[in-house]
């Protein structure tokens, strides 16, 4: 008798290898539902501090125009070529600004004019393969976006 009730208990608080194999594939759907979803949110998280970096970078051109009446000044009047001459911070050519580990790399596209610019952030390190490519910005403001993917829009990658 008391060898039947082991029995029982056994059998209750045991697995079928049924029941173990459907809870696997559970968590194995859930996990493949999941995990694109969470990869795309650290993307985009690194996208704004990239965002973030060009926008204060920007910010710094203009400050450059309003005081020396050229993009391309550098403080002792003269033209400059790079945004190293112009005094652009160094801080602000990586992104995240901190540079603990750099997602992008902020520089100019082409060279810097004396009426316009051009800062892009190219992605880096983990973040290459990032759908939205190299994020641009202007003087005039204009956001845009190069080497993206076919199904990444500037408007996408901006506003997200």
């Amino acid at each position: 008798m008391e060898y039947r009730h082991s029995m029982k208990n056994q059998r209750i608080l045991g697995f079928t290898l049924i029941e173990v194999m459907i809870v696997v594939a559970i968590i194995g759907i859930l996990a493949a539902v999941a995990l694109p979803s969470y990869f795309e949110s650290i993307a985009r998280g690194r996208r704004a501090d990239a965002k973030s970096v060009l926008l204060e970078g920007a910010q710094f051109m203009e400050r450059v125009y309003t005081e020396r009446g050229a993009y391309n000044k550098q403080s002792d009047g003269t033209a400059g070529t790079t945004l190293a001459a112009i005094g652009f911070p160094t801080a602000l050519t990586v992104a995240p600004k901190d540079g603990s580990t750099t997602y992008y790399t902020i520089t100019l596209s082409g060279a810097l004019a004396s009426e316009s610019f051009m800062l892009q952030a190219a992605p880096s390190g983990s973040q290459v393969n990032d759908k939205c490519g190299t994020l641009t910005l202007t003087n005039a403001g204009a956001k845009g976006i190069t080497g993206a993917s076919a199904s990444a829009t500037a408007s996408d990658c901006w506003n997200r």
